[in-house]
C-alpha cells in the first residue's frame, strides 16, 4: 500500500474563505493553549476551568483532552513511546485545524517529550501556541491519584507509566507555569484566570 506522505499526487486546496475572515466573524483570534504534566498535576481540571471561563466571556473553545481521544481519534494507539509520538502528532494536527477555524483549542495532555511538544509548536505559525506547563511534584500528582493509575504502576501492573518508569521532559521555555505556592495549589479559577489574562494581553479575546 502506497503511504499518503510519499505522495506527488495530492494538492492543496485554497477557499475563499480564510482564518482572517473566521476570526473577524467571531471576534477573536486562534490559537491552542497546550497544557502538559503529569497524570494528575490538573491539567483536565484547569481545561475545563478555562473553557468555562472563556466561554462566560463570549469567546468560543474547544477542549481536546487526551483520555477522550483515546476513545475515538487514538484509540488504535498503546503507550510505547512510537505510538505516544504519534498520538501528539495527531492532536498537533487537529488543534491546528480549530486554531485555524479561529478557535482557542485547549489540548489537554501529559505529552511527555519535549520533542513532541515542540513539533506541535512547530505546526503554527506567529507564535499561536500556548504552553502551559503544570509544574506539580509527583508526591502531589501521585498522593491525588483520582484514576488510581499510579498505585497501579507502584505495583508493576503498568508499564512505562510517566514520572515512574518512563520520563518527562519538563518545557525549557512554557509561556506560562503553574506551581505551589508555599505549598499550596493555585485553585482552578485562580489558574484560568492567569490563562485569561495571558490570552487578554497578547490579544486573542479580541479581533483587531
Amino acid at each position: 500500500m502506497a503511504s499518503l506522505g510519499n505522495s506527488t499526487n495530492i494538492f492543496w486546496q485554497e477557499c475563499p474563505v480564510g482564518k482572517l475572515e473566521r476570526q473577524r466573524l467571531i471576534n477573536q483570534k486562534g490559537c491552542v493553549v497546550w497544557i502538559t504534566g503529569l497524570s494528575g498535576s490538573g491539567k483536565s481540571t484547569l481545561a475545563c476551568s478555562l473553557s468555562r471561563e472563556l466561554h462566560t466571556k463570549g469567546k468560543l473553545s474547544y477542549v481536546l483532552d487526551g483520555d477522550n481521544l483515546r476513545h475515538g481519534l487514538n484509540k488504535d494507539l498503546g503507550f510505547k513511546a512510537e505510538d505516544r509520538a504519534e498520538n501528539i502528532r495527531r492532536v498537533g494536527e487537529v488543534a491546528k485545524l480549530f486554531a485555524d477555524a479561529g478557535l482557542i483549542c485547549i489540548a489537554s495532555l501529559i505529552s511527555p517529550y519535549r520533542k513532541d511538544r515542540d513539533a506541535c509548536r512547530a505546526m503554527l505559525p506567529d507564535k499561536n501556541f500556548i504552553e502551559v506547563f503544570m509544574n506539580m511534584p509527583l508526591e502531589l500528582c501521585e498522593a491525588r491519584d483520582s484514576k488510581g493509575l499510579y498505585k497501579l504502576a507502584r505495583a508493576g501492573k503498568i508499564n512505562g507509566f510517566t514520572g515512574i518508569d518512563d520520563p518527562y521532559e519538563p518545557p525549557l521555555s512554557c509561556e506560562i507555569e503553574m506551581q505551589q505556592k508555599d505549598g499550596v495549589c493555585p485553585t482552578p479559577a485562580d489558574m484560568a484566570a492567569q490563562v485569561v489574562s495571558y490570552l487578554e494581553e497578547k490579544g486573542y479575546l479580541h479581533n483587531q
